[in-house]
Protein backbone atom coordinates (compact mmCIF):
# COMPACT_ATOMS: atom_id res chain seq x y z
CA UNK A 1 0.00 0.00 0.00
CA UNK A 2 1.43 3.58 -1.20
CA UNK A 3 0.05 6.59 0.48
CA UNK A 4 0.46 10.38 -0.13
CA UNK A 5 2.52 10.56 3.17
CA UNK A 6 5.38 8.63 1.81
CA UNK A 7 6.59 11.45 -0.30
CA UNK A 8 9.16 13.74 1.28
CA UNK A 9 8.37 17.00 2.74
CA UNK A 10 7.28 20.04 1.00
CA UNK A 11 9.86 22.02 -0.30
CA UNK A 12 10.45 24.39 2.25
CA UNK A 13 10.24 27.60 -0.99
CA UNK A 14 6.82 26.16 -1.56
CA UNK A 15 8.18 25.39 -5.34
CA UNK A 16 5.58 24.27 -7.93
CA UNK A 17 7.55 20.64 -7.99
CA UNK A 18 6.07 19.98 -4.17
CA UNK A 19 3.44 22.06 -3.78
CA UNK A 20 1.55 22.89 -0.31
CA UNK A 21 -1.19 20.25 0.48
CA UNK A 22 -4.45 21.15 -0.15
CA UNK A 23 -5.14 18.93 3.20
CA UNK A 24 -2.67 17.72 5.75
CA UNK A 25 -4.08 15.71 8.78
CA UNK A 26 -1.12 14.38 11.07
CA UNK A 27 -2.67 12.19 13.66
CA UNK A 28 -6.01 13.59 14.01
CA UNK A 29 -8.45 11.94 16.68
CA UNK A 30 -11.99 12.36 16.93
CA UNK A 31 -13.39 10.90 20.29
CA UNK A 32 -17.22 11.72 21.27
CA UNK A 33 -17.73 11.76 25.26
CA UNK A 34 -15.44 11.15 28.20
CA UNK A 35 -13.91 8.93 30.79
CA UNK A 36 -15.07 5.66 30.51
CA UNK A 37 -18.16 6.43 27.95
CA UNK A 38 -16.61 7.56 24.68
CA UNK A 39 -16.78 6.72 21.49
CA UNK A 40 -13.30 7.35 19.44
CA UNK A 41 -14.59 8.04 15.53
CA UNK A 42 -11.23 8.73 14.05
CA UNK A 43 -8.27 7.09 15.64
CA UNK A 44 -5.34 8.45 14.64
CA UNK A 45 -5.47 9.84 10.76
CA UNK A 46 -2.51 11.31 9.15
CA UNK A 47 -3.33 12.10 5.32
CA UNK A 48 -2.27 14.16 2.21
CA UNK A 49 -4.50 15.16 -0.45
CA UNK A 50 -2.05 17.57 -2.63
CA UNK A 51 -3.90 20.31 -5.32
CA UNK A 52 -5.69 18.77 -8.33
CA UNK A 53 -6.74 15.39 -6.89
CA UNK A 54 -9.81 13.50 -7.39
CA UNK A 55 -9.99 11.73 -3.91
CA UNK A 56 -12.78 8.89 -2.66
CA UNK A 57 -12.65 7.72 0.96
CA UNK A 58 -15.14 4.85 1.15
CA UNK A 59 -16.47 2.68 4.14
CA UNK A 60 -19.75 1.09 5.79
CA UNK A 61 -21.54 2.52 7.98
CA UNK A 62 -19.61 3.41 11.39
CA UNK A 63 -16.32 3.45 9.71
CA UNK A 64 -15.60 7.55 10.66
CA UNK A 65 -15.64 7.86 6.88
CA UNK A 66 -18.74 10.56 7.69
CA UNK A 67 -16.49 12.27 10.95
CA UNK A 68 -13.51 12.12 9.00
CA UNK A 69 -15.61 14.30 6.41
CA UNK A 70 -17.02 16.89 8.89
CA UNK A 71 -13.35 17.14 10.42
CA UNK A 72 -11.84 18.07 6.36
CA UNK A 73 -15.03 20.26 6.09
CA UNK A 74 -14.38 22.40 8.90
CA UNK A 75 -18.09 21.33 10.71
CA UNK A 76 -16.58 19.35 13.11
CA UNK A 77 -13.72 20.05 15.46
CA UNK A 78 -11.02 17.27 16.14
CA UNK A 79 -10.11 15.99 19.98
CA UNK A 80 -6.26 15.93 19.12
CA UNK A 81 -3.57 15.99 16.53
CA UNK A 82 -3.83 18.84 13.37
CA UNK A 83 -5.08 19.65 10.59
CA UNK A 84 -3.70 21.95 7.91
CA UNK A 85 -5.97 23.24 5.01
CA UNK A 86 -3.62 25.26 2.00
CA UNK A 87 -0.87 25.27 4.56
CA UNK A 88 -3.45 27.08 7.87
CA UNK A 89 -3.27 25.43 10.45
CA UNK A 90 -7.31 25.38 11.26
CA UNK A 91 -7.23 23.16 14.03
CA UNK A 92 -6.41 25.92 16.69
CA UNK A 93 -9.49 27.99 15.11
CA UNK A 94 -12.93 29.04 16.50
CA UNK A 95 -16.17 28.60 15.28
CA UNK A 96 -16.42 31.57 14.11
CA UNK A 97 -13.03 31.08 12.26
CA UNK A 98 -14.50 28.00 10.84
CA UNK A 99 -17.58 29.45 9.79
CA UNK A 100 -15.12 31.79 7.60
CA UNK A 101 -12.84 28.87 6.33
CA UNK A 102 -16.18 26.96 5.08
CA UNK A 103 -17.82 29.87 3.26
CA UNK A 104 -14.35 31.25 1.40
CA UNK A 105 -12.52 28.10 1.01
CA UNK A 106 -15.22 24.68 0.63
CA UNK A 107 -17.45 24.05 -1.67
CA UNK A 108 -19.84 21.56 -0.07
CA UNK A 109 -22.62 19.21 -2.07
CA UNK A 110 -24.65 16.66 -0.18
CA UNK A 111 -26.79 13.64 -0.83
CA UNK A 112 -29.96 15.77 -0.04
CA UNK A 113 -29.28 19.09 -2.50
CA UNK A 114 -30.62 21.12 0.04
CA UNK A 115 -32.26 23.58 -2.77
CA UNK A 116 -34.89 26.11 -1.47
CA UNK A 117 -37.95 25.11 -3.18
CA UNK A 118 -38.94 28.68 -3.53
CA UNK A 119 -36.47 29.99 -4.81
CA UNK A 120 -34.82 29.86 -9.07
CA UNK A 121 -31.64 28.06 -9.84
CA UNK A 122 -29.50 31.33 -9.76
CA UNK A 123 -31.04 32.72 -6.41
CA UNK A 124 -30.49 29.40 -4.93
CA UNK A 125 -26.54 29.71 -6.14
CA UNK A 126 -26.25 33.12 -4.82
CA UNK A 127 -27.11 32.31 -1.35
CA UNK A 128 -23.25 31.72 -0.41
CA UNK A 129 -22.55 34.83 -1.79
CA UNK A 130 -25.04 36.78 0.05
CA UNK A 131 -22.95 35.55 3.15
CA UNK A 132 -19.93 36.13 1.72
CA UNK A 133 -21.45 40.37 1.80
CA UNK A 134 -20.65 40.40 -2.07
CA UNK A 135 -22.73 42.96 -3.88
CA UNK A 136 -26.01 41.98 -5.09
CA UNK A 137 -24.96 43.23 -9.36
CA UNK A 138 -22.01 40.75 -8.81
CA UNK A 139 -24.04 37.80 -7.40
CA UNK A 140 -26.34 37.64 -10.17
CA UNK A 141 -23.62 37.48 -12.18
CA UNK A 142 -21.68 34.96 -10.54
CA UNK A 143 -24.60 32.91 -10.26
CA UNK A 144 -25.46 32.92 -13.47
CA UNK A 145 -21.97 32.26 -14.53
CA UNK A 146 -21.63 29.18 -12.53
CA UNK A 147 -25.14 27.71 -13.74
CA UNK A 148 -23.35 28.07 -17.34
CA UNK A 149 -20.51 26.05 -16.36
CA UNK A 150 -22.02 23.03 -15.17
CA UNK A 151 -24.54 22.93 -18.17
CA UNK A 152 -27.11 24.81 -17.27
CA UNK A 153 -27.44 28.07 -18.45
CA UNK A 154 -30.89 27.63 -19.96
CA UNK A 155 -32.51 26.76 -16.62
CA UNK A 156 -31.80 30.17 -14.51
CA UNK A 157 -34.83 31.03 -13.60
CA UNK A 158 -36.18 27.32 -13.00
CA UNK A 159 -37.54 26.18 -9.69
CA UNK A 160 -35.86 23.03 -8.32
CA UNK A 161 -39.26 21.55 -8.58
CA UNK A 162 -39.11 22.07 -12.03
CA UNK A 163 -35.67 20.47 -12.52
CA UNK A 164 -34.77 16.52 -12.96
CA UNK A 165 -33.02 15.22 -9.86
CA UNK A 166 -29.50 15.25 -12.17
CA UNK A 167 -30.44 19.29 -12.56
CA UNK A 168 -30.51 19.96 -9.34
CA UNK A 169 -27.54 18.06 -8.24
CA UNK A 170 -25.88 20.32 -11.05
CA UNK A 171 -27.40 23.85 -9.37
CA UNK A 172 -26.04 22.23 -5.78
CA UNK A 173 -22.46 21.83 -7.42
CA UNK A 174 -22.68 25.49 -8.96
CA UNK A 175 -23.52 26.59 -5.69
CA UNK A 176 -20.31 25.01 -4.02
CA UNK A 177 -18.12 26.17 -6.87
CA UNK A 178 -19.63 30.09 -7.28
CA UNK A 179 -17.33 30.83 -4.59
CA UNK A 180 -14.00 29.58 -6.13
CA UNK A 181 -13.38 27.55 -3.40
CA UNK A 182 -10.40 25.43 -2.64
CA UNK A 183 -11.88 22.39 -2.29
CA UNK A 184 -15.33 20.72 -3.60
CA UNK A 185 -16.73 18.57 -0.65
CA UNK A 186 -19.15 16.14 -1.93
CA UNK A 187 -20.57 14.14 0.52
CA UNK A 188 -22.70 10.24 -1.14
CA UNK A 189 -23.60 13.52 -4.10
CA UNK A 190 -25.10 10.24 -5.86
CA UNK A 191 -27.52 8.95 -3.17
CA UNK A 192 -30.28 9.92 -4.42
CA UNK A 193 -30.13 9.48 -7.92
CA UNK A 194 -31.24 7.34 -10.23
CA UNK A 195 -28.65 5.58 -12.57
CA UNK A 196 -28.65 8.16 -15.95
CA UNK A 197 -28.96 11.32 -13.17
CA UNK A 198 -25.81 9.61 -11.63
CA UNK A 199 -23.51 9.28 -14.77
CA UNK A 200 -24.29 12.79 -15.51
CA UNK A 201 -23.20 13.88 -11.96
CA UNK A 202 -20.37 11.76 -12.34
CA UNK A 203 -19.13 13.11 -15.53
CA UNK A 204 -19.65 16.66 -14.03
CA UNK A 205 -16.93 15.75 -11.11
CA UNK A 206 -14.42 14.45 -13.84
CA UNK A 207 -14.76 17.60 -15.87
CA UNK A 208 -14.38 19.58 -13.00
CA UNK A 209 -11.66 17.62 -12.40
CA UNK A 210 -9.89 17.60 -15.78
CA UNK A 211 -9.81 21.59 -14.73
CA UNK A 212 -8.05 21.25 -12.14
CA UNK A 213 -10.88 21.18 -9.23
CA UNK A 214 -9.13 19.20 -6.07
CA UNK A 215 -12.44 16.92 -5.34
CA UNK A 216 -13.34 15.10 -2.03
CA UNK A 217 -16.11 12.05 -2.19
CA UNK A 218 -17.16 10.45 0.27
CA UNK A 219 -19.31 7.55 -0.64
CA UNK A 220 -20.02 3.60 0.36
CA UNK A 221 -20.56 2.81 -3.26
CA UNK A 222 -17.65 1.03 -4.92
CA UNK A 223 -18.39 1.88 -8.26
CA UNK A 224 -18.50 5.53 -7.67
CA UNK A 225 -15.71 5.57 -5.47
CA UNK A 226 -13.46 3.71 -8.43
CA UNK A 227 -14.18 6.95 -10.86
CA UNK A 228 -11.86 9.09 -9.29
CA UNK A 229 -7.73 9.24 -9.02
CA UNK A 230 -7.37 7.72 -5.59
CA UNK A 231 -9.37 5.92 -3.03
CA UNK A 232 -9.00 5.70 0.46
CA UNK A 233 -10.66 2.68 2.62
CA UNK A 234 -11.66 3.81 6.21
CA UNK A 235 -12.87 1.11 8.83
CA UNK A 236 -13.00 1.51 12.67
CA UNK A 237 -11.65 5.21 12.47
CA UNK A 238 -8.44 4.59 10.12
CA UNK A 239 -7.46 4.38 7.12
CA UNK A 240 -6.94 0.98 5.73
CA UNK A 241 -6.01 1.11 2.50
CA UNK A 242 -4.99 3.88 0.15
CA UNK A 243 -4.75 3.14 -3.17
CA UNK A 244 -3.75 5.43 -6.21
CA UNK A 245 -5.56 4.54 -9.27
CA UNK A 246 -4.42 6.90 -11.90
Amino acid sequence: MTTMLDREPAAADGSADDPTPVIRLTDVRKIYGSGSMHVTAVDGVSLRIDPGEYVSITGPSGSGKSTLMHIIGCLDVLSSGRYELSGEDVSVLDEVELAQIRNRRIGFVFQQFNLLPHLSAWRNVELGLIYAGVPRADRKRRAIEALAKVGLADRIGHKPGELSGGQQQRVAVARALVGDPTLLLADEPTGNLDSKSTEDALGLLDELHAQGRTIVLITHEHDVARRSGRTIAVRDGRITADEVLR
